[in-house]
């Protein structure tokens, strides 16, 4: 990009002059901040000094005391962050693993024996860059059954991954990924059918 060609950097700086971010007004409720703290505090203090999958039991009583529908089944890693357990809905056998960041603002819907690896981030929360004041935009995200979002993947707000899917490790989603195939890249892209044999 180059500044210096007849006032572009000038009309840059007036574009960017029209945000004004001190005006920005967090749509979340005090109870839902207040939730979120009291949530950070008990999960902190009482399973994540768990190692990796130990006591998952106890790690579903404590995800369900507030809010999360969770099979009995379901597994949960201690080092796993949940933004807001009430948003969460785990199948059987689903598993978040270690590290995964769940940013569930908005409802994340976790299928049948369906497993999202490490470090993988499901965000279902943005800003509308189209308006000034950037406010909080929202949308679900489901993971059907038998899907393998795989390590460091990311998943965007409103994305379906369908059933069978693999989402291979690093690739970021950001549009449905169609059953039974296999995708990766930034953005991620079709690489192949998936293809189960006997």
């Amino acid at each position: 990009m180059n500044y210096n060609r007849g006032g572009y950097f000038i009309n840059i700086m007036e574009d960017n002059n029209r945000i004004d971010l001190s005006k920005y007004h967090n749509a979340l409720s005090r109870k839902h901040q207040i939730i979120r703290m009291l949530w950070a505090m008990i999960w902190g203090l009482f399973a994540r000094p768990l190692p990796r999958s130990i006591g998952s039991g106890w790690k579903r009583f404590l995800l369900r005391l507030f809010g999360a529908k969770i099979d009995s089944t379901a597994v949960v890693y201690s080092s796993a962050k949940v933004y807001y357990p009430a948003n969460l809905i785990m199948e059987r056998y689903a598993c978040l693993a270690s590290d995964v960041d769940c940013y569930n603002v908005d409802i994340i819907r976790i299928g049948a024996n369906t497993t999202v690896s490490q470090g993988a981030y499901l965000c279902t929360a943005s800003h509308d860059i189209t308006n000034p004041l950037n406010p909080l935009i929202t949308a679900p995200i489901i993971i059907e059954d038998q899907a393998w979002i795989a390590a460091d993947a990311f998943v965007s707000m409103g994305v379906t991954i369908g059933q069978g899917a693999v989402v291979g490790a690093r690739a970021a989603v950001f549009k449905d990924v169609e059953p039974w195939t296999v995708v990766g890249g930034n953005p991620a892209k079709f690489i192949k059918k998936r293809i189960l044999k006997a």
